[in-house]
């Protein structure tokens, strides 16, 4: 069946969207109906460009009530939709029109001349924040498609493209078979119910913001509170209004930075989930005291979905990302890597048949290229991605369990441990620092020193420590660590200049 007709259901006027007051702007509620009647003159207007079902269709627009509805009417006409970060370039979206053979790029407005070399053959359509753009004007002018063009389990929804930190991106397919299961085990699994309502403040070009946030609610007729950005203090003032808020780890600690974020301010809540990124200790505890809740941490990515959720009924141990989720079995294998095996499996990647292969164990297992523990109750602890991981004079090194003892440190707030070219050791260990506030370098180096080694093997221990203002971070919050050794490569360089 296709994932339209699963998300949104009996089309009746339960809210769907709800835009909260911003910039002179009064509250507005978008009905199912409303949406539903949107997707539909949406999908009209694309298939009136000549494209049918299975087409490609490139979009990289700012997050919007209509950005909903095309995405909507894109699964509802059959055609595949390929989201692309707005922090793209011309020459990055180029390479996706081009490899995946897009019929349409649909982009904002004022980026419509700057991409007419990218969108090659592809129809170029325009979508603003504000309503305004060709996509709405041709939706006008075209007979609307109100009908769902079938689609069977194995069939393509989306294309998302990894985020190319370790070389070329590559293009994860995801059917609509796939993506409905793993919305019905969130669904399942965090207990979503009459009367729950969303906190929407995630982008929607990824995966945690449009199949984690998006469907799940749909899937479960809520009202969706959906604020174009994240904003602190529109987060404080619409809490009372939600039962759930899904973040990622900056936005618990931009919200424990904000004075008018409390346990009152809270107490309307049932559920604050964290994903895309670690959730340090220090956050998980520190949200805890303020509000009386546990944020209950998961692990997923783009190639398949999400995989595990700590359980709302249970203890959450802060660091770990809990049990594998309902048609999901997880193991760890001889390397130390995290494998699953899916009732509903990865489609492999776009046009990449070698890189697909290479992506799976010679029995079939998908490789997360995550590193990772399991107990024996099943539940899951990551150290790091398998790419990450550090050769020191011939040790393997993991940066997690180096920054779990840094960040606990006083006069620390976070760090990002990376290997960069040793003369001697191959690689040296070496820790990029964000200081707390008003700390002492030199005290906090010290107290840095002593924590690692009370607690870590000297070969463990970095060998240089680099203060900064700030991790370089993509716009989930996940943290460049190929920008800092990028940066950082020369650090140990001793031949002469």
């Amino acid at each position: 069946m296709n994932l339209f007709s699963r998300l949104l259901g009996d089309i009746d006027d339960r809210p769907a969207l709800t835009e909260p007051p911003s910039q002179g702007q009064d509250r507005r509620t978008h009905s199912v109906a409303e949406l539903d009647a949107r997707s539909a003159t949406f999908a009209g207007a694309l298939l009136a460009t000549g494209a049918g079902a299975g087409d490609r269709v490139v979009v990289q627009v700012d997050k919007s009530v209509d950005a909903v509805a095309l995405y909507l009417g894109c699964l509802r006409a059959g055609l595949v939709y390929v989201p692309v970060n707005v922090a793209y370039t011309p020459s990055e979206i180029a390479f996706f029109v081009s490899d995946i053979g897009a019929s349409i790029l649909v982009c904002r407005p004022d980026k419509a001349d700057g991409l007419a070399e990218a969108a090659g053959s592809a129809s170029i359509l325009t979508l603003g924040s504000d309503g305004a753009g060709t996509l709405p004007t041709e939706a006008g002018n075209a007979a609307p498609f109100d009908g769902v063009v079938a689609q069977d389990e194995t069939d393509l929804a989306c294309v998302l493209y990894t985020s190319g930190t370790t070389g070329r991106s590559k293009g994860a397919m995801l059917t609509h078979g796939a993506i409905f299961a793993n919305t019905k085990a969130l669904h399942e699994t965090w207990q979503f119910g009459p009367g729950d309502v969303l906190l929407h403040t995630l982008p929607i070009f990824h995966v945690h913001g449009l199949f984690v946030a998006l469907n799940v609610a749909l899937l479960n007729k809520s009202e969706i509170i959906f604020c174009d950005r994240f904003d602190p203090e529109l987060i404080v003032t619409e809490l009372p209004n939600a039962t759930v808020l899904m973040g990622v780890p900056t936005h618990y600690v931009r919200l424990l930075a904000n004075p008018g974020f409390d346990r009152d301010r809270a107490a309307h809540m049932r559920l604050f989930t964290s994903g895309s990124a670690p959730l340090t200790e220090q956050t998980f505890h520190e949200f805890t005291q303020r509000t009386g809740f546990e944020i209950v941490e998961r692990y997923g990515m783009s190639e398949v979905l999400i995989l595990t959720s700590n359980r709302l009924d249970g203890e959450r141990v802060a660091g770990t990302v809990g049990y594998a989720l309902p048609g999901v079995d997880l193991r760890i294998g001889s390397d130390g890597g995290v494998e699953v095996m899916l009732d509903a499996p990865f489609a492999g990647y776009w046009q990449l048949p070698d890189k697909t292969a290479e992506a799976y164990t010679d029995d079939g297992w998908f490789r997360t290229g995550d590193i990772g523990e399991m107990d024996e109750s099943g539940r899951v602890t990551l150290a790091g991605r398998a790419s990450d991981m550090i050769i020191s004079g011939g040790y393997n090194i993991y940066p997690k369990e180096i920054e779990l003892v840094l960040d606990e440190t006083p006069g620390v707030d976070e760090t990002a441990v990376i290997g960069v070219p040793h003369p001697d050791f191959g690689e040296g260990v070496v820790a990029a620092v964000v200081m707390s506030p008003d700390s002492d370098e030199s005290t906090a180096t010290a107290a840095m020193n002593a924590a690692c080694t009370a607690e870590l093997a000297r070969f463990k221990h970095p060998k240089h420590y680099v203060v900064v203002d700030e991790l370089p971070r993509n716009t989930m919050g996940k943290v460049q660590k190929k920008a800092l050794r990028e940066k950082l490569a020369g650090l140990f360089d001793t031949s002469p200049s």
